[in-house]
């Protein structure tokens, strides 16, 4: 497994997190060291899709991996729509969470090598996995590798215009924290800005309730590594 990969396994994988997995419910935040919360919908990530999360998954096209799966809400309602379906995640019960619920999961990072690089019709990042590994910047540049030339990247941002990086804690609320690693969040115009910097054309933005999504298509064909 990758640095980036070790470290935020080892942060997802600890208690609390795989408590609430199990428990599906919070409450459950990510904690900034200035003690900050934000807190993290675990009973919403654990049920059926919501009509938000409908409009993504109305927009998935062919083979669909999802970055950041969590329990696999959206993994399994993939796989019943009849589209080939696959979710990662560095938390082993939500790989579990997401077998159980009738979908298909990798327990592995998104820096790691993944089946299919290059062959994705379409990617998820939604629930704020924009800030997997504390670079938008460069997540979006692995995404060029992972999606087809033609692929579409689907991403749910902030609903306000924010642009940070920091480290956090996955934390319960009751003094329970795992261990540190790098987060971001980032609003609708951050993350234009990113995707245009990395290669991508923001093509269409919708809110669904209060969350915001994006589609990104390639500006221009990625440059694959040597070797891959």
């Amino acid at each position: 497994m990758s640095a980036r990969g070790v470290v935020a396994a080892a942060a997802w994988s600890a208690d609390p997190y795989a408590v609430a997995l199990r428990r599906g419910r919070g409450p459950l935040f990510l904690r900034r060291g200035d003690g900050w919360l934000l807190p993290l919908d675990v009973e919403r990530w654990c049920e059926e899709p919501d009509g938000a999360d409908r409009t993504v998954l109305d927009r998935c096209r062919g083979a669909v991996l999802d970055i950041g799966c969590g329990p696999g809400r959206l993994v399994s309602a993939l796989a019943a729509r009849g589209h080939r379906a696959l979710g990662i995640d560095v938390s082993p019960e939500a790989v579990a969470r997401t077998a159980r619920s009738g979908g298909t999961a990798l327990h592995r990072s998104v820096f790691d090598p993944l089946p299919g690089e290059g062959r994705w019709d379409t990617a998820l990042l939604i629930d704020g996995n924009i800030g997997i590994g504390g670079d938008p910047a460069a997540l979006l540049r692995r995404m060029a590798e992972v999606l087809a030339e033609a692929g579409r990247l689907v991403v749910e941002c902030a609903e306000v215009e924010v642009d940070e990086r920091c480290e956090v804690r996955v934390a319960d609320g009751r003094g329970g924290l795992g261990s540190p690693f790098p987060w971001a969040r980032v609003g609708p115009a951050a993350l234009a800005s990113h995707a245009q910097a990395s290669g991508w054309t923001p093509a269409h933005r919708w809110s669904a309730g209060d969350r915001v999504f994006m589609d990104l298509t390639h500006t221009s064909p990625p440059r694959r590594p040597s070797g891959r």
